[in-house]
């Protein structure tokens, strides 16, 4: 395995600006998973990643050691301590990160059967939770606005834990034409609703639409939409976190499928 010390090493320097810039991961179609838990769920979504950086106390680790064994072929790099923690975000440094090329949407608007819209999330906590919230629900497709937070952004990927790879991301999208080419019920979260969520039909073809934290849906979309709900509040607090409403959404909707409503 290469050893790699110098901060002036080109390749170093293209790491660190890929580990730094959205608009580099977008132009280069790549990203940098940061920790075991990522790289595993990206090998068990069938992945292979570009090349793999480890710092020392990695060549130790029993858990990293066994997810290298199965990247025969891949290039691996050792990084000093200093060097692997100027490309991570932890302040415990995780010990792997893995150079991926980003995998590209399979699933259109036409062919979903469970999706989210999401316009606008622009906390990257929120936008990673509500992707973890959506693998974890059976969502096959999640539709993002142009101005939502880069969905492959450390930030993000560590929130998601590994549910980016468990659905078809597609980015910068047309949320109100995604909503009127879905082939199912498109269902808009706004607290102004007079539809209960828990009062909606959520068996079938579905896609729930989900606003900004603090303008919350545009018109257009809102207006793009099949129904307008609600979920009912009925203590002193005037909204929920989006990525709280969400996972309400999501579960009602996996609770009434599995129950038969």
């Amino acid at each position: 395995m290469k050893l790699l010390t110098s901060r002036d090493n080109p390749f170093f320097k293209e790491m660190a600006k890929l580990a730094g810039s959205s608009r580099l991961r977008k132009k280069s179609g790549q990203a940098l998973l940061d920790g075991a838990h990522l790289l595993a769920a990206y090998l068990g979504a069938g992945g292979k990643p570009l090349h793999v950086l480890v710092n020392r106390t990695a060549t130790q680790d029993a858990e990293i050691a066994a997810l290298l064994n199965k990247l025969p072929g891949v290039p691996q790099t050792q990084l000093d301590d200093r060097l692997f923690a100027e490309l991570s975000e932890l302040k415990t440094p995780s010990g792997v990160l893995a150079l991926v090329a980003l995998p590209q949407p399979e699933i259109p608007a036409t062919r979903s059967r469970f999706a989210l819209l999401l316009e606008d999330i622009q906390d990257p906590g929120n936008l990673g939770s509500l992707l973890r919230s959506a693998a974890a629900a059976g969502c096959d497709a999640v539709f993002l606005s142009e101005g939502c937070a880069d969905a492959w952004s450390p930030k993000v990927l560590r929130a998601g834990m590994g549910g980016h790879f468990a659905l078809s991301i597609h980015e910068a999208a047309d949320l109100p034409a995604v909503a009127a080419s879905f082939e199912g019920m498109v269902l808009a979260a706004t607290l102004a609703a007079g539809n209960s969520l828990y009062g909606c039909d959520l068996r079938g073809k579905l896609a729930f639409a989900l606003g900004n934290e603090g303008a919350g849906l545009s018109p257009a979309l809102l207006a793009a939409a099949n129904q307008r709900i609600a979920i009912p509040m009925p203590g002193k607090t005037e909204s929920l976190n989006v990525a709280a409403a969400g996972a309400i959404c999501l579960f009602e909707a996996v609770r009434q499928r599995q129950a038969g409503r």
